[in-house]
């Protein structure tokens, strides 16, 4: 049996110790019973962002974006699909760099949308651009 691994609840950001090997069976939050990961992408803002990039042992993959983007509307359903195939290996959210414009400038976001890859509240990739699915996918894998 392996260490159990903190995951942060995407519904009402607890912490959980979930061993390693229960991840894909439908772990669910002990404090409010939903599950842990529903192949959906977070979103994310200023009070809970440290939460889910700082404590997590899942990495996670943000996508910087904003509405009124072109290129981050149409990377959106790619994003929702990569989140489907990712999980629970890496857990996939979203920021929206017009509401959570300090959250924006805090990571340097110049371009949008931005995936930023974050182990244990670093930064540990960046890559600038709308991609396809299977791009995201691959490009995500290749950063363990």
């Amino acid at each position: 049996m392996s260490e159990p691994l903190i995951v942060v609840c995407p519904h009402c950001h607890a912490a959980n110790r979930v061993p390693a090997e229960r991840l894909a069976d439908g772990a669910t939050c002990g404090k409010c019973k939903a599950r842990l990961f529903s192949g959906e992408p977070v979103e994310l803002g200023a009070a809970t962002f440290d939460t889910h990039a700082g404590r997590s042992d899942i990495p996670l993959l943000v996508d910087f974006w904003a509405p009124w983007c072109g290129p981050c509307r149409t990377m959106a359903p790619a994003f929702a699909q990569a989140a489907k195939q990712l999980e629970p290996e890496f857990r996939l959210a979203k920021v929206n760099t017009e509401d959570e414009q300090q959250l924006a400038a805090r990571f340097g976001i110049r371009s949008i949308p931005t995936l930023a890859l974050f182990r244990n509240g670093h930064e540990v990739a960046r890559q600038a651009g709308a991609m396809d699915a299977a791009s995201l996918v691959r490009w995500i894998r290749s950063q363990k």
